[in-house]
């Protein structure tokens, strides 16, 4: 699969920190998905790309294309897409990473096992789905039924429920999680 190492993110977000000191200018970026799995929890080699939320908006666009084109990232190597799919009221952490410049938060493992497990993507070609990151999360959080998935989702989602097919995906795991 393609994508960007943490050793790549790493750099290129230390680089926009750097651009953005030389304008005095904080950034604060809220980091999701793959890239949060593998900043907060070592938990994988590669990413996609960087799912966040960044402010002030305006100020970091043009260091984000900046950076991009000077490490020759994808276009969309930092984007806020995920920002559709955010809850009202998430529960983040601080990162501890020494990036001048920036402020970066990703989201407890609470809030990621929600958000995963309400997107539950299976895996595609060149694409991992989210099976591997809910496998993780469910043994490090020691969730033992498809209702304690439930509760984590309703602290963030109320009114939603997992789809039958990443429903049965959390059940599988957790009876496989459970037997060993």
């Amino acid at each position: 699969m393609e994508g960007l190492s943490k050793n790549q993110v790493m750099r290129a977000l230390r680089r926009l920190g750097e651009l953005a000191q030389a304008r005095e200018i904080e950034v604060e970026i809220s980091i999701y998905g793959g890239c949060a799995m593998m900043l907060a929890f070592d938990r994988r080699a590669i990413t996609r790309d960087i799912d966040a939320v960044f402010h002030p908006t305006s100020d970091v666009e043009g260091l984000i294309t900046q950076v991009g084109t000077e490490m020759q990232l994808p276009e969309e190597w930092l984007n806020d897409d995920v920002r559709q799919f955010l809850a009202p009221v998430g529960a983040m952490r601080a990162l501890p990473l020494d990036l001048p410049g920036l402020k970066i938060t990703t989201p407890t493992a609470s809030y990621l096992l929600a958000m995963k497990a309400l997107a539950g993507r299976t895996a595609l070609p060149g694409y991992d789905g989210d099976e591997a990151d809910l496998r993780f999360l469910i043994r490090k959080m020691k969730i033992r039924t498809i209702d304690q998935v439930q509760k984590h989702i309703d602290q963030y989602y109320p009114d939603d429920l997992p789809s039958e097919s990443a429903r049965a995906m959390i059940i599988q795991i957790i009876r496989e999680e459970n037997s060993k």
